[in-house]
Formats: structure tokens, sequence, C-alpha cells
């Protein structure tokens, strides 16, 4: 489905971080919480709300963590199981796998 106007942003509290979606009304769309262990991040938890499910939200979220492990250079532990899953489905993302 569209996820056009689904917007992520990113929090980071030095040890514990998330990254919050909206829609385009800036309504809450779901969130992924991480906490630095080591030198990687653990993406601990994913959750969407079930009235936004279906609309590619989480893995939006997932996303966003890989690209900042990518630009920032950190590696992520995927403690979450949806995080999990979606690193076995992009095997692209191998390196970024702590």
């Amino acid at each position: 489905m569209e996820t056009a106007e689904i917007a992520i942003r990113s929090e980071d509290r030095g040890t514990k971080g998330e990254y919050i979606a909206t829609d385009g009304t800036g309504a809450y769309a779901g969130k992924l919480t991480w906490t630095v262990r080591g030198e990687a991040r653990d993406a601990e938890h994913t959750v969407v709300p079930p009235d936004m499910r279906g609309r590619g939200i989480a893995a939006k979220l997932v996303e966003a963590i890989v690209n900042d492990a990518r630009s920032e250079g950190f590696r992520i532990v995927p403690s979450c199981s949806y995080v999990a899953a979606q690193f076995d489905r992009h095997p692209e993302w191998a390196n970024l796998r702590a």
C-alpha cells in the first residue's frame, strides 16, 4: 500500500532513542525503539497501532534505522522479531547486523 504520507523522525537521547512515524495529519502512526549496546543499536520494539497496520509503516521504521546505520556507522542488534525478519528478507543489510 502507499506510504508516501508517512513521515519518520528520529529522537536520540544518547543511550536510548526511537524512530517515530506520523501520518499526513501529524497523528502518531508507530515507533521503533532502540538502546545502545556497545557500538551497536539494539532495535528492541516496533509498534504500529492496529488501525495503522497494513500500510508499510513498520518497514519504513526499519528502513530509517538501517539508513542511519549506514550513514552514522553503527550496527544493529535485531532483538525485535519484526526487525529480525526484515534483516532475513534483506541480505544486502547483512553487514549492518551486529
